[in-house]
């Protein structure tokens, strides 16, 4: 972390916190992941290797890029380009909500990269307009934060963790505990986001 200084905090998730950094030898400005520390080590560890595993094999432009990753002092760092804003700061300046050209555009860089991590056996299971960076000056739309991502498995016997997704973008099949769903349970949370870039509300706002 010697090379970046701390500019500000962008967001906080469960498994880390994500900075806003100066690269003091560049000057460009990058966002740093940093990963907590926890008490289940081993949960942590695996959920981070999974993370960099899927990110370093999935390089297409409308998935996040990662940049480079490094420990320090235990501690895993991951830099990222930084992007500005997320879908869900868009849609709070947009009252009325998104015109059809700005969803078309959008929902089509978002289906983009959901292809990409389907075409290589990965499910992102966390869909959800804060996990879409949006440029405001040229409009580009990138998938981010993979810490739920999965590479499927070979076996149609292997189970997964159905608890997954945030509770307004997730599948019938995790909200009914099915570990066997698939690939789609990303195509309901694009659909849910469609519905919500023109309304400007969640389609599916449950509480349990």
């Amino acid at each position: 972390m010697n090379k970046y200084e701390v500019v500000g905090v962008v967001g906080e998730g469960a498994y880390g916190v994500v900075l806003k950094c100066r690269n003091k030898e560049t000057d460009e400005i990058v966002a740093v992941k940093k990963f907590k520390e926890s008490d289940d080590d081993e949960i942590v560890r695996k959920t981070t290797l999974r993370e960099v595993k899927v990110l370093r094999m999935l390089r297409q432009e409308n998935i996040v890029h990662l940049r480079e990753a490094f420990r320090r002092k235990n501690k895993l760092y991951l830099v990222f380009q930084y992007v500005e804003k997320n879908m869900l700061e868009v849609l709070e300046e947009k009252p009325a909500g998104l015109s059809v050209e700005q969803v078309r555009r959008y929902i089509y860089q978002l289906v983009q990269a959901i292809y990409w991590c389907h075409a290589h056996a990965v499910v992102h299971r966390d869909i959800k307009p804060e996990n879409l960076l949006v440029n405001p000056k040229d409009g580009k739309l990138s998938l981010c934060d993979f810490g739920f991502a999965r590479i499927l498995p070979t076996k149609s016997t292997v189970e997964l963790t159905e608890y997954v997704a945030t509770r307004w973008y997730r599948a019938p099949e995790l909200l009914c505990f099915n570990a066997a769903y698939g690939a789609a349970v990303d195509m309901w949370s694009a659909g849910c986001i469609v519905a919500e870039l023109f309304t400007r509300k969640p389609l599916f706002q449950g509480t349990d």
